[in-house]
């Protein structure tokens, strides 16, 4: 691949990124708020987005998976961004409860694999200077700080009921530019089943399992900070700068990222991820003046900015060429997927009789075991080769 197609094509996914996370801007601020404002229960409102959650979990393999095998990456992808988008409009049409988990399970099929896709394409283009990804990335957290400022001012102003005509606007914006998307082949060859057979060592199972743990502790933030904050007594606007501030932290190590992991190991930076995780959950367990909540929410650099980075690359390093997609498809189910479906719907079940405050304090403590279980495994690891090499001598 010469220089000026590789260029363009990062000018295209970097604009998909940039699209993709204008479109999260709205729904993670503001859908379960939508959806609160039209009477579900916190039960109701974790249903449908634990819902949203196992069929990312399910489709992201399965899309994954068929794109590997048949080298059929870029017309699902934009077959998935049509179809999603054409799902969600039908959202504009009821506010009953039923419907909606209907209307959730449609959209949810086609649109779950459309970041790990993402991911692979970026990995494909970027090639041999993978740790310049959170420089392509980044330009999602720009657009996603803009669309959490904008769009809490003009709920303000207006209604929450306008977010689903945004999210229709740019999920359509996406579909069109998508066609744009790189042709990227891989030299076809006749093992695939074999490359799949590496997502199911130690290595990866353990990293797995413990990115699982770390979304599930985010599943009380995810699924439940806005309306932490209104219950608080703030406004849809400093709801959305707190969101917005969040992401101007993370954009900061994506920014830097090739800096950080020339420096730092992955294995290291995921273990100081967990520790920050949990430092910052336990912050929101007493937080409720402004300040500590903002000073909470600059963590997000590390709990999300440096630790998604970190996990794209190191699932990225574990898979073969043949089996990126089915990788990052994967990686993507099992923590946004299977992670947040859990955090969801614990959170959800709970919200009434536990409060908010004290969901943050378990959350806390589930990021602190994953943290504890996989730097216990790369030490173990580190230890047994280093006994090894010594037998060897």
């Amino acid at each position: 691949m010469n220089s000026n197609p590789s260029n363009s094509f990062k000018v295209i996914i970097g604009s998909q990124y940039f699209i993709y996370f204008g479109v999260l801007g709205i729904f993670l601020p503001f859908f379960n708020l939508y959806c609160y404002h039209i009477g579900f229960s916190g039960f109701q409102i974790g249903n449908i987005s634990s819902l949203r959650s196992v069929v990312t979990i399910l489709f992201s393999i399965v899309w994954g998976i068929l794109a590997d095998r048949f080298q059929a990456r870029r017309p699902m992808y934009i077959l998935c961004c049509i179809i999603s988008t054409i799902a969600w409009s039908f959202f504009l049409y009821t506010s009953d409860y039923k419907t909606m988990l209907v209307i959730m399970f449609f959209y949810g099929i086609f649109y779950a694999p459309i970041i790990s896709f993402l991911e692979a394409f970026t990995m494909d283009v970027l090639e041999k200077n993978k740790e310049y990804y959170g420089r392509i990335r980044v330009w999602g957290s720009i657009n996603f700080i803009l669309v959490v400022i904008i769009v809490g001012k003009i709920i303000d102003l207006y209604s929450i009921e306008v977010i689903l005509l945004f999210i229709l606007t740019g999920s359509l914006l996406q579909a069109i530019i998508s066609v744009k998307m790189p042709e990227i082949k891989i030299e076809k060859k006749e093992y695939f089943t074999a490359d799949i057979k590496v997502l199911f060592n130690k290595r990866v199972i353990i990293f797995l399992f413990c990115s699982f743990l770390m979304l599930v502790s985010h599943g009380t933030f995810y699924g439940f900070f806005s309306i932490h904050l209104e219950n608080l007594g703030y406004g849809k606007t400093s709801i959305g700068l707190t969101w917005a501030l969040a992401v101007i932290a993370e954009i900061l190590v994506m920014i830097k990222s090739d800096m950080i992991f020339k420096r730092f190991s992955l294995e290291n930076v995921l273990i100081f991820s967990f520790l920050v995780a949990f430092i910052r959950w336990a912050v929101l367990f007493f937080a409720q003046s402004f300040l500590l909540i903002i000073i909470s929410q600059l963590f997000h650099a590390v709990t999300y900015g440096a630790f998604h980075i970190a996990s794209i690359l190191y699932i990225d390093l574990l898979t073969p060429d043949r089996a990126k997609t089915t990788g990052q498809s994967v990686n993507n189910a099992v923590t946004y997927g299977l992670g947040m479906m859990v955090g969801f719907f614990f959170n959800g079940y709970f919200f009434e009789s536990l409060g908010s405050f004290n969901l943050f304090f378990i959350s806390a403590l589930i990021a602190l075991t994953g943290g504890l279980i996989f730097s216990g495994f790369h030490l173990f690891v580190n230890k047994s080769v280093s006994v090894h090499r010594r037998r060897r001598l």
